[in-house]
């Protein structure tokens, strides 16, 4: 087995090479140039057509473009807005949250482009149930160029990348998640909770992508706004500390982060490494999996669903991504003070070329099997860091004496010698979201975190359900719609059957999906790209002679939010 995760290490560090990430902003800032700031037409112009003023009942389409909105955010607003800026921080430093913030920016044009791109090429042979997303652009762009078979081969590979992130990163990743923390606060038995989640998703799914759309349309504004809400009650109890936050966020960015308690610093391109990497993670810019989903939209107009597409990121990572991040920071977990005092300083003993420390026995009213921490040691060069520090963590384990921290080693020339006054419980992802809330009313993240996880995972799931459908239908036709749907299912009651023992490995596979998703995606963006541009300056050009304008008013808010507008 660690030869295969040895193997699936490699794949991932190919795949996530920093130059993959180097690529991913010179596209985003090619297309922000091209379209003239696309970003300012997102915002301005989008908030209009998301509101109804331009859907027509009698354009091609399934649902409107809220539902649209609603549907693709469902997949991107997850539990990455909750945990996965927490890991930036953590890793990154403050100054990782202004990288978030530009590849947000970004990723606005990035995702105007490629929408508009599926649009240009989606299949509306069924006007009422129409495909599209990177693989329809690859096949049918590349046809028109005499190239079918590259074109399919080009499609089915980004389709079988699409269905493998479906099922580990889009489900069962979700789930697993879903009922372990459920298990851990409440005592509910995960193989239950994997149940209710399949039956949940299958009611939806079953439905088909007009009972999604109505299930995202009332689900995802509704947990998007509880989420803020509540937070708001964190920011409040600090809100004096939010202009400086902001400040150290932006100074950090280009600056080597100073060390601060828990945190062991971090360098300027670390901070820009793990920000953007976080960021792209979270808004999906450049992985064409939202095309998929705005290709069900009701339109005559391709750039119009692009457009409303460029909101996503600001939703995602401007605004959700740095409402958790304020909250991280102003709260001070992610700097904080040891949990557990020195007795003595410890010392750490060779071992061939590692250095390992005695298991540290513990009190078990307060930890728990499984349960991680770490210690600060001063050990080589960390080129991450920009200092010698570097974090030793263990896991709570049950030997003979009881329970025991059990330390890993660590690989140094010089002796480590730990740094600090004592040990820190290891909060990761969530989990450190969840202790800035429990800062300021204890108690508070337990709930907070556990129905947001429960919320934010079952909108990912069912987006990412579609999206693997569409994947389904480009390979095999509708004929192999219904059985992928029942292994989607019943894959999310075999995660939470406890059989995936390593986080690492699954997202090892998660990050497999995406990376190739993106080197199929990335170079049709760069192909056909100049077709989104050119329809979007039309359509622009339009919209400002008032050649086009809305032709009714907004429809009543109670149809927007169910379709009916469009029915």
């Amino acid at each position: 087995m660690g030869e295969f995760s040895n193997i699936l290490d490699a794949i991932v560090a190919f795949l996530w090479h920093e130059y993959v990430l180097y690529a991913i902003v010179g596209t985003g800032i090619l297309f922000t140039i091209w379209s003239g700031f696309s970003q300012y037409r997102a915002l301005t112009h989008g908030p209009a057509v998301v509101r109804g003023s331009y859907d027509d009942p009698d354009d091609p389409g399934a649902i409107n473009h809220f539902q649209a909105l609603a549907t693709a955010l469902s997949g991107t607003v997850g539990l990455g807005n909750i945990g996965g800026v927490a890991i930036a921080i953590a890793l990154g430093g403050p100054g990782a949250v202004f990288w978030m913030w530009v590849i947000g920016l970004l990723g606005m044009a990035i995702k105007l482009t490629e929408v508009t791109m599926s649009m240009l090429y989606r299949n509306t042979d069924d006007p009422d149930n129409p495909h599209g997303g990177p693989m329809w652009v690859a096949a049918r762009a590349l046809e028109k160029k005499n190239l079918p078979r590259l074109g399919r081969t080009i499609g089915v590979i980004f389709c079988l990348a699409m269905i493998t992130s479906t099922f580990t990163g889009g489900n069962m990743f979700q789930a697993w998640n879903i009922s372990e923390i459920t298990q851990t606060y409440y005592g509910v038995p995960s193989w239950i909770t994997g149940i209710i989640l399949a039956v949940i998703v299958g009611v939806v799914i079953i439905g088909g992508i007009k009972r999604i759309g109505k299930f995202t349309g009332t689900f995802v504004p509704l947990m998007v706004v509880a989420y803020l809400l509540t937070g708001f009650w964190v920011l409040f109890a600090n809100i004096g500390e939010v202009p400086e936050i902001l400040g150290l966020i932006v100074t950090s960015a280009f600056s080597t982060s100073a060390v601060s308690g828990a945190f062991v610093g971090g360098t300027v391109f670390f901070a820009f490494q793990v920000g953007m990497q976080r960021a792209i993670f979270s808004n999906e810019a450049g992985q064409g999996s939202s095309a998929m989903v705005h290709a069900a939209a009701k339109t005559d107009e391709p750039v119009r669903e692009g457009i409303v597409a460029g909101l996503e990121p600001f939703i995602d990572t401007i605004v959700v991504c740095t409402f958790t991040a304020l909250i991280i920071l102003s709260t001070g977990i992610w700097n904080r003070a040891p949990d557990i005092p020195f007795d003595e300083v410890p010392t750490f003993a060779a071992s061939e070329s590692e250095w390992t420390l005695d298991d540290m026995p513990i009190d078990g009213d307060d930890w728990f099997v499984g349960d991680g921490a770490f210690i600060i040691v001063a050990a080589d060069d960390n080129p991450d860091t920009g200092n010698n520090l570097h974090k030793v963590t263990g896991v709570v384990t049950d030997i003979e004496s009881g329970l025991a921290i059990v330390w890993g080693p660590i690989e140094s020339d010089t002796e480590p010698v730990a740094q600090g006054s004592g040990y820190y419980r290891n909060y990761i992802g969530a989990t450190l979201t969840a202790k800035a809330f429990d800062s300021v009313t204890p108690g508070l993240g337990k709930w907070v975190v556990t129905i947001a996880t429960w919320l934010f995972g079952l909108s990912t799931m069912v987006a990412w359900c579609y999206y693997g459908e569409q994947g389904v239908v480009f390979m095999a036709g509708e004929r192999g719609v219904i059985y992928y749907k029942l292994v989607y299912c019943l894959l999310i009651v075999v995660a939470s059957l406890g059989l995936v023992k390593s986080e690492e490995d699954l997202n090892n596979v998660i990050s497999i999906g995406t990376g190739v998703i993106m080197f199929a995606n990335i170079p049709i963006i760069w192909m056909f790209g100049y077709q989104a541009m050119k329809a979007y300056k039309n359509y622009i050009a339009r919209l400002k002679t008032g050649r086009m304008g809305p032709d009714h008013p907004p429809p009543h808010l109670d149809d927007l939010l169910s379709g009916r507008d469009v029915e």
